[in-house]
């Protein structure tokens, strides 16, 4: 398993990278993923009213969540860009630019290899 974080603007969102052999998470409305590799990240988008105010870049924005969607990938290094480019959308759907979200990768344990681009995995 590889949690895949982006921070930005004084703020985070962390997504899950479901590898081989491990169960990726079921619930009401998940699409059924049949992939040897599944991301699984929220949402989000900014709002004129409602949703949870977050404090972004030094201002308030109205944020709403979508309900997470499994995305389902044949191979490791295809799952990783997917996942590192959601991050990067989500962040540029409340006003923050890509170039500005730092990408961290954090293996978690029964995942013993070693990151080919450096990083915390």
């Amino acid at each position: 398993m590889l949690l895949i974080r982006g921070r930005a603007g004084g703020t985070e969102l962390t997504g899950t990278l479901y590898e081989p052999g491990e169960a990726a998470p079921n619930y009401e409305g998940a699409p059924d993923v049949e992939a040897p590799y599944v991301w699984v990240c929220d949402a989000f988008y900014a709002v004129e009213s409602g949703g949870t105010v977050q404090r972004i870049d030094g201002r308030d924005v109205n944020v709403a969540f979508e309900t997470p969607a499994p995305r389902g990938f044949t191979d490791r290094d295809s799952a990783i860009e997917a996942a590192e480019e959601h991050l990067q959308t989500q962040f540029g759907r409340v006003g923050v630019s890509a170039s500005a979200v730092e990408i961290e990768r954090e293996a978690i344990e029964g995942d013993s290899r070693n990151d080919d681009e450096g990083g915390e995995a």
